[in-house]
């Protein structure tokens, strides 16, 4: 059974900069407080994330506010019971984050969003999928701005579990802290940093609310 064509996959990406990802890391940490990476390559920022929630003992977390010195739990508003809690929320996923960080919320009042993992037979990660909307009306007002991404520690988070989905074995890269946690780092990210900007939907807010209100398991509800 296939993922539905509106989901999006991961632009191709390779080991080469793995060095230099390492070598920013071990400096990041080094540091006192959550210092603001001065990220200097040619590789594109979202592999340096993608690297940083794939390899290290860290989440992500994207934000417009640029100088948050510790995060604390917060009621979210969502249709999933992981998701509507009071909480803070990361994830272990480099490109996720990023669209949090950049959308303008004076314009943007309605997100659809999702990031998981497929898992192979033998237990590894096959492919990453997503899907990006904000409500139509956004995009004739300027739906995108400059925002900070920040590196958390996993240690008080718990990961979303998800159900099968058409017989394949479903991750989620969603995770949520129901204590304060304190950022290692933070990386500054602009609009261009972001794969898919041009392949974010456009969704009317009150159909979808009335479509998940009628099937709340029919995500992204555009029909």
């Amino acid at each position: 059974m296939q993922i539905p064509g509106y989901y999006m996959t991961r632009p191709a990406q390779n080991d080469e900069n793995t060095a230099d990802f390492e070598r920013i890391y071990y400096d990041m940490m080094a540091q006192d407080g959550a210092a603001e990476i001065n990220y200097t390559l040619t590789a594109p920022k979202w592999q340096f994330l993608c690297y940083l929630a794939e390899k290290k003992n860290l989440l992500l977390h994207g934000s417009a506010n640029a100088a948050i010195a510790e995060f604390e739990p917060r009621q979210s508003n969502d249709v999933d019971e992981f998701g509507n809690r009071c909480a803070i929320y990361a994830a272990s996923d480099g490109l996720w984050p990023m669209y949090f960080a950049i959308v303008n919320r004076d314009v943007v009042t309605s997100l659809v969003n999702a990031c998981f993992h497929v898992r192979s037979g033998d237990g590894h990660a096959a492919e990453t999928y997503y899907y990006f909307s904000v409500n139509q009306a956004a995009f004739a007002q300027g739906p995108w701005q400059n925002g900070m991404i920040y590196l958390l520690p996993r240690d008080t988070f718990e990961q979303q579990i998800m159900e099968p989905y058409n017989g394949l074995a479903i991750e989620s890269t969603q995770w949520a802290s129901a204590v304060a946690v304190k950022p290692l780092a933070k990386l500054a990210v602009t609009p261009d940093d972001f794969p898919f900007l041009d392949q974010v939907n456009g969704h009317d807010p009150q159909l979808v609310s009335e479509r998940a209100a009628r099937n709340p398991d029919g995500f992204p509800w555009r029909e």
